[in-house]
């Protein structure tokens, strides 16, 4: 008998809540497409974060950037790169450069090429 007390109680209480209904975030301007392709829907709720002001991506992209700085020719067959050094730079990693074409940096980007030996 309690416990069908308790319960009745407790089904008042919940079916009394105000739950808020679906509202839509739909903005003049369009959501602008980051680098990761992230594009919010107009009825997404993460867009009330942008109802008073504009969401701005930055068009310059690092992968952009990394890439239009051209390979780095280097004579020796084994290579390092730290990233530049210091704190903003990266663990050094050594890069064989063996085989031909160009040969990335797995934590930067950079790219290095062995140059061609002409004896």
């Amino acid at each position: 008998m309690l416990l069908k007390f308790l319960n009745n109680s407790l089904f008042k209480r919940v079916s009394n809540i105000n739950i808020p209904k679906v509202v839509t975030y739909s903005t003049d301007v369009p959501d602008t497409k980051t680098h990761t392709g992230q594009q919010f829907e107009s009825t997404d709720y993460r867009l009330v974060r942008f109802v008073d002001k504009n969401k701005t991506v930055n068009p310059k992209f690092a992968i952009d950037l990394i890439n239009a700085v051209p390979p780095k020719e280097v004579g020796h067959r084994v290579v390092w790169c730290d990233g530049g050094g210091g704190p903003t730079g990266h663990p050094k990693v050594y890069i064989n450069l063996d085989k031909p074409g160009d040969h990335t940096c797995g934590y930067c980007g950079l790219r290095f090429v062995k140059e061609d030996d002409h004896h």
